[in-house]
């Protein structure tokens, strides 16, 4: 039976980001933190309702569930997103892995996948990703 799934492009930068959480382990309150504050405070999510982020983390985490859940759910992102917004949910995904400090060695090799997964220029994703860890350094 296909999955009939379909986002929102507001649903695929939350589903990126509840992807990139769930890459280490169970989401950290840190994470969490960082998730919300993100969808209250950027342009993309202007007109998007709150309720909604609990639905989209819910479709994402049974995704997981299901073999080849991650390609599934990078698919579902990229499918809902113009090329655009591919970056964007490239920056958001790796503003989530700065959240706890330090990104893993399984956050990052869900960002190889992830950033192969929305088709992204590798040059353009390291540059994403090296502002966002200049953006958290600390003194």
């Amino acid at each position: 039976m296909p999955l009939r799934i379909r986002l929102s492009p507001q649903e695929a930068l939350v589903a990126g980001m509840v992807l990139m959480s769930a890459a280490d382990g169970p989401m950290t309150d840190a994470e969490i933190a960082r998730m919300t504050r993100l969808v209250e405070e950027l342009p993309a999510f202007g007109d998007f309702a709150p309720h909604s982020i609990a639905t989209a983390t819910e479709t994402v985490l049974e995704l997981l569930t299901k073999p080849d859940g991650l390609e599934i759910a990078t698919g579902l992102v990229r499918d809902a997103l113009p090329q655009r917004l591919r970056e964007t949910a490239y920056l958001l995904a790796c503003e989530v892995a700065a959240a706890d400090g330090e990104a893993s060695q399984d956050e990052l090799r869900f960002l190889q996948v992830f950033r192969i997964g929305l088709d992204l220029d590798r040059l353009i994703a390291g540059a994403i990703e090296r502002a966002a860890k200049a953006r958290y350094q600390v003194v």
